[in-house]
């Protein structure tokens, strides 16, 4: 069988799987749609929540971004795993106590005040909007290549298949999916790792073999930065962003995490308490075996790529970069007519080399019926424009593995951006149906209008979903990034006070929340939509990219909360009571009389 007939045979199994398990787990209750019934078993629930956590971004884009980053990627890798560890150890427990499975539920009671809830909910549908775009955007990818269709198609096939198991089962039907989803993502992830590991380093432990030496003997990073110094880019160790932003991206990526909704939820599908942190902690080694191989992907998948296209003939390349060239994730320019590809940092005619930027596609077509990347006669620098997000899609086809390693990465790749994709929407439809009309619209509402209400709120999102996905705002790890980033200015906040601050109001969180989300959403818009051009570090805030925006947003959230709440009255003798009663057990302090 080719590449394209394993796709379909190992894809069409794995949707079979997820569909079958949608209808063996059909939600019958609320109760079963918003939390699975609140008795999943906690190694289920860490693999669950893994495969909520590792979306398109960590699967798809994070490898990539580090294999074009380098040293810089890294703040990707450092703020997602950090963020997980301080929302299981600073947070879960105690939303897990406090009993509300959802955000806005949260804020809405510990903050005494409907309008609050509102806002909660605003931010909640927002964040969940901008990363589900993400993962949508990850589907059209990995359909486009290798079933070959377009990425709008690509994008249709997987709104089919997350409508029906999100709106069938809800986070009964999404739980066990995910689980399903898990095995699927990171046997795809180990497989080609450990393949590329043994093939280029002679070891099949890749968190080893990318730090070792490859057959000529010298180390691969010694090799890879050699390699990039040659061909006109940074060396692949070393850091090009300005130390405040490394700061900024890493915090907004972290405490973003924290405020994730469609995460926070997970600590309710188990039973007990207890359950919840034993989750989290099968959860986090779950996790670890992707994160602590990314940056060994990166390294092989960047080394191959130069290997394989760098100076060479485009007439003799292999079919799998006219097939990516065919999804126009992958362009050439043949500049200056050699049928050579020129791969290269340098900008020899005064032109843009495109390593970070998508080009302005020509509807010409250059001597070898390659797309062209720019206008520019005499520009004769950079003739290769390759998308982050095709890196670790491409690499085992890059290094030659078997047609099935090559199909299973794809099946893994859409396991990833579905999972974390039907989280999302589950929390959108929830805020809607279980906080907007139960909480606020029709408290007297029947247990199955509600469910109703879910379920077509599921599939309005969906479709919103999709439209966003076709037309995403950036690359996948960068739209992921800016949802932490709202995240981060919007929720986290108003979290950690509520649970370590018995003074703050509700005058504070709301003030606190909407200014944070203004802030951060209008700085996003500005230099990705209206002023692209002036996306760049002398332009920034206090050199603060958009990406780590968020920690600015963060930050003046919680000065305005903290004043807004100092100058309003302090809240009702009972929240402040409630306040204690989270964060202590019942009857700690007292004397014991003999």
């Amino acid at each position: 069988m080719d590449v394209q007939m394993w796709t379909y045979t190992i894809v069409g199994i794995t949707f079979l799987i997820y569909i079958a398990i949608a209808v063996w787990a059909k939600a019958g209750s609320t109760k079963e749609f918003y939390v699975a019934g609140g008795g999943v078993p906690p190694v289920l629930n860490g693999m669950a929540t893994a495969a909520d956590w590792m979306s398109a971004a960590s699967f798809i884009s994070m490898a990539g971004l580090i294999s074009f980053m380098g040293y810089d990627g890294s703040v990707y890798l450092m703020g997602w795993t950090g963020g997980y560890v301080l929302l299981a150890l600073l947070l879960a427990p105690y939303l897990r106590k406090f009993g509300k499975f959802t955000v806005p539920d949260f804020v809405g009671d510990r903050y005494y005040s409907n309008a609050a809830r509102t806002v909660a909910i605003i931010c909640a549908i927002f964040v969940s909007f901008t990363y589900v775009a993400g993962q949508m955007r990850g589907v059209g990818v990995v359909f486009s290549r290798f079933l070959e269709v377009d990425i709008t198609t690509g994008i249709i096939i997987g709104m089919c298949i997350v409508f029906f198991y999100a709106v069938l089962g809800g986070m009964k039907g999404i739980t066990y999916t995910q689980v399903a989803q898990f095995c699927v993502l990171i046997f795809a992830y180990l497989v080609p790792a450990i393949f590329l590991s043994i093939q280029i380093a002679n070891n099949p432990i890749p968190q080893i073999g990318f730090g070792g030496a490859g057959a000529d003997g010298i180390p691969l990073l010694e090799k890879l930065d050699m390699l990039h110094k040659d061909l006109g880019f940074a060396a692949y160790t070393s850091g090009s962003k300005p130390m405040i932003d490394v700061f900024a991206i890493t915090f907004a990526l972290m405490v973003g995490t924290a405020g994730l909704p469609h995460v926070i939820v997970r600590f309710f599908t188990v039973p007990k308490v207890r359950d919840a942190r034993i989750s989290a902690g099968w959860a986090l080694i779950f996790i670890a075996l992707l994160y602590t191989t990314a940056p060994a992907i990166a390294t092989f998948a960047r080394l191959n790529l130069i290997d394989t296209v760098s100076n060479k003939s485009y007439e003799g390349l292999p079919n799998w970069f006219k097939k990516w060239e065919n999804t126009g994730l992958l362009a050439w320019m043949d500049k200056n007519g050699d049928g050579i590809i020129q791969y290269t940092g340098k900008n020899i005619g005064g032109g843009d080399a495109f390593e970070g930027s998508k080009p302005a596609f020509t509807k010409e077509t250059g001597a070898h019926g390659e797309p062209l990347l720019s206008n520019k006669p005499n520009d004769n620098s950079n003739e290769l424009y390759i998308d982050k997000d095709i890196m670790v899609l491409a690499n085992p086809e890059i290094g030659g593995l078997p047609d099935w390693v090559i199909a299973l990465v794809a099946a893994g790749g859409l396991a990833a951006a579905l999972s974390t994709a039907a989280g999302l929407l589950l929390v959108i439809s929830t805020s809607i149906a279980h906080d907007l009309v139960k909480k606020q619209l029709n408290p007297g509402i029947s247990e199955k209008s509600e469910l109703l209400f879910a379920r077509v709120a599921v599939a309005v999102a969906i479709v919103i979903a999709g439209y966003f996905g076709i037309n995403p705002p950036g690359f996948v790890a960068e739209v992921v990034a800016f949802a932490f980033g709202l995240a981060a200015a919007s929720f986290f906040p108003v979290i950690i006070l509520g649970i370590f601050s018995k003074r703050m109001n509700k005058e504070g969180a709301i003030a606190g929340m909407l200014v944070g989300l203004i802030f951060t959403a209008a700085y996003i818009v500005n230099f990705k939509f209206l002023n692209p051009g002036m996306n760049k570090p002398e332009f920034w805030f206090m050199g603060v990219s958009p990406e780590g925006i968020g920690t600015v947003g963060m930050l003046i959230n919680f000065a305005v909360s903290y004043v807004v709440s100092r100058f309003t009255p302090a809240p009702p003798q009972e929240i402040q009571d409630l306040v204690d009663s989270l964060r202590y057990p019942k009857g700690a302090g007292e004397a014991v009389e003999h």
